[in-house]
């Protein structure tokens, strides 16, 4: 009969490090669907104090997108740069280049499109020691930048970078000298400027000749102080450049010292800071917003608006119910009935079975506070994560479906685990059942990740809002609700005695539960599949097949198992080398058009207020490839033609939300929601607060909110 061994407790904590890493990991790039964002070097001499060292995130948009400069315009908000040193090392300012001026509608604002370098210079002092194994110095980012279209998306990127502190680094050299050419130069005249009424007179002598008699972009450094789009009135006298422009009607300061930019065409400019005169008017009222507009911010504060909180006890108790039904689901299942059918082997064992249950509940419990408090501290340090954020990684992925090969291969009795690893090893389970019994907790938990049962995504939502000690009750509370039955089977004797006695069928049984674990394998390939494309899925497969085969190759007796053993090992771990990498890359997102699928559209941040604004009622499908409640409720409810026609029926905009990747823009919409994991199903009507429906989405349910439009 089939038995989790001390084995896989190495696979698990293989799991674990692969895992861990790989959700956390910076790197020098990253790319969305409108910025390719990368954080680049130059230091030309090495690090030194004295020596020029510089860093920079580069952002190539695409397209018709834009980002900010520092003062953003009528609207916008600039690129913000949090910096990681070592100690002896400082960053300083952004050393923003010449902004550009971006008409929009009879607004304007100053940014950048193209290709843009934001260099920042870093003081080495005397003082930094770099590690004498790397002689490097390493540098994280954390970046959060505003691109704009029609529409504006929130980013952010982390970044890690490691320079050479005893030779050059100069990769990137043309594109920081392209930067430092684009920066304003200080003047040594100073500039003047004058309220006059509403308006803002600026005088500014000195200017070099490559700017007598032109026509000048004038950028006020200080937000809200003049009308953006506005031209202004130029004049040239006496070699000294004037301009009127009149104020914001929404100012907001009144410095008085205003600092400027100057520019001709893009491509020099000047930088000067003018003494400003005279008495600032008071602030002008803000006139109200525009009905259009004012209905979408209402509806985009009812977006925000969590569901309707409930108490602590409520939450405990939805966690334990969402725990019970986790049992039924895909994933767990098979685990637990196999476990629940190896009481029948010692049915008379009842000391045993009671000792196995609590070490079960024990593996459960103790695997999801673990996995809880992991979340809790990712998210405490500034990941948007939630329920099921490993298996939105590549690498776990992997591991994962190379775990569910070996169980459905020793399940189909390919091979035992007594006949494969040592004796010491092997005879682990029978000398520790207490052990074997916790590690198939652990199992269970594992496995059970990608489902979120009824119940259950409420209370964990609710539990990220608590303090760290009442969230992880609740997930030791979800754990107790996962572990019920076969504690109750290991407890109660009718219970017990309802189980079907020993017999022939347990092998028979043993055997068809290979299938359900295969089943698990060819889903996990198709979601790798959706994280690192199809050469990433036909690596895993061909991996698994060579893993296969090594399985295989040491059931075999005498010589050909050390010769056959040798070389299928060696072949997988030379197939690991070449496609490991295939395999655990995470592919960019697909494009907003591509991930349209018939009826329904990509969600994006403020995608939603936009079409309530118009009047158009919303359903939002928060989904992921690696979340198996959400793929059954596509085909059994989604996909169905009726619901469909009841959609367009209603005029609703159909939008889906995918999670299969990190997108920490939906990791936030979901905790506006109260949940922090999928799926999720929101009905948006304007002037309505949200309404969320059941994990597990059936027809009628659909039909009846639906109903309420």
């Amino acid at each position: 009969m089939f038995r989790v061994h001390s084995f896989f407790l190495f696979v698990l904590a293989g799991l674990a490090v692969v895992a861990m890493p790989s959700l956390a990991q910076d790197k020098a790039v990253v790319a969305t669907e409108r910025v390719r964002a990368e954080l680049v070097a130059y230091a030309p001499e090495g690090v030194e104090p004295g020596k020029p060292v510089w860093v920079g995130l580069q952002l190539a948009h695409q397209p018709e997108w834009h980002t900010y400069w520092k003062n953003s315009g009528d609207s916008g908000l600039p690129t913000q740069l949090q910096w990681t040193l070592p100690a002896g090392v400082a960053a300083g300012d952004i050393a923003w280049p010449l902004p550009k001026k971006i008409p929009v509608g009879t607004l304007a604002n100053y940014g950048y499109d193209g290709t843009v370098l934001l260099p920042v210079p870093l003081t080495i002092a005397p003082d930094f020691k770099p590690s004498l194994l790397r002689a490097q110095l390493d540098i994280k980012l954390k970046a959060q930048w505003l691109v704009c279209k029609q529409e504006c998306i929130p980013e952010e990127g982390s970044f890690s970078l490691s320079i050479p502190v005893r030779s050059s680094t100069a990769l990137s050299a043309p594109a920081f000298q392209q930067a430092f050419a684009a920066q304003p130069k200080a003047l040594d005249s100073a500039a003047q400027a004058r309220v006059v009424g509403q308006g803002l007179e600026v005088s500014v002598p000195g200017l070099p000749a490559a700017a007598q008699g032109k026509t000048l972009a004038f950028f006020p450094e200080t937000p809200e102080i003049v009308e953006a789009a506005a031209a202004g009135t130029q004049a040239w006298k006496d070699g000294v450049w004037t301009l009127r422009v009149p104020l914001a009607a929404q100012r907001s300061q009144g410095p008085a010292l205003l600092p400027i930019v100057l520019a001709i065409d893009g491509q020099q400019g000047w930088r000067a800071e003018a003494k400003v005169a005279g008495s600032w008017p008071a602030v002008a009222a803000v006139s109200g917003p525009s009905p259009a507009l004012e209905q979408a911010l209402r509806n985009n504060a009812a977006a925000a608006t969590p569901a309707a909180p409930f108490g602590f006890g409520a939450a405990l108790l939805g966690a334990l119910l969402g725990g019970l039904i986790l049992n039924l689901m895909p994933c767990v299942f098979p685990v637990l009935a196999i476990k629940v059918v190896g009481f029948t082997r010692h049915a008379d064992d009842r000391r045993g079975h009671r000792i196995g249950g609590l070490a079960y509940t024990a593996g459960v419990i103790a695997s999801l506070l673990v996995l809880g408090a992991v979340m809790l501290a990712l998210r405490a340090a500034g990941e948007q994560l939630g329920w099921g954020f490993q298996l939105q990684s590549p690498a776990v992925v992997a591991v994962l479906a190379a775990l569910f090969t070996v169980l459905g291969l020793n399940l189909a009795g390919v091979f035992e685990f007594g006949g494969m690893l040592p004796s010491s090893l092997a005879t682990l389970q029978a000398r520790h059942p207490v052990v074997d019994s916790f590690l198939t907790g652990v199992l269970a938990v594992a496995v059970a990740s990608p489902c979120t049962a009824p119940f259950m995504g409420a209370s964990l939502g609710f539990a990220i809002g608590l303090p760290a000690v009442q969230s992880l009750v609740i997930f030791a509370v979800l754990g107790l609700g996962m572990a019920l039955p076969y504690l109750a089977a290991s407890w109660v004797p009718a219970v017990a005695r309802a189980l079907p006695r020993p017999g022939a069928w347990m092998d028979t049984f043993r055997r068809s539960m290979a299938f359900p674990m295969f089943g698990t394998v060819a889903w996990l390939v198709w979601v790798l599949g959706q994280q690192s494309g199809i050469d990433g899925a036909g690596a895993l497969l061909a991996l698994l097949v060579a893993l296969a085969m090594a399985v295989w190759a040491f059931t075999l007796r005498g010589r050909s198992r050390a010769l056959v053993g040798t070389i299928a090992v060696a072949g997988l771990a030379a197939l690991a080398w070449i496609a490991g990498p295939a395999v655990t890359r995470l592919q960019a997102p697909a494009s907003a058009t591509s991930a349209a699928q018939g009826p329904w559209q990509a969600w994006e941040p403020g995608r939603v207020e936009q079409l309530l604004a118009s009047g158009q009622p919303v359903f939002v499908d928060f989904t992921a490839a690696w979340c198996v409640t959400c793929q059954y409720n596509k085909k059994a409810t989604l996909g169905r033609e009726d619901v469909l026609a009841s959609f367009r029926a209603k005029n609703v905009a159909l939008l889906r939300a995918d999670w299969t990747r990190r997108d920490p823009a939906i990791t936030a919409a979901l905790g506006q929601l109260g949940r922090n994991g999928v799926p999720v199903y929101v009905l948006y009507k304007a002037g309505r607060v949200p309404l969320v429906l059941t994990e597990v989405l059936g027809k009628d349910e659909l039909q009846a909110a639906l109903g309420t439009l």
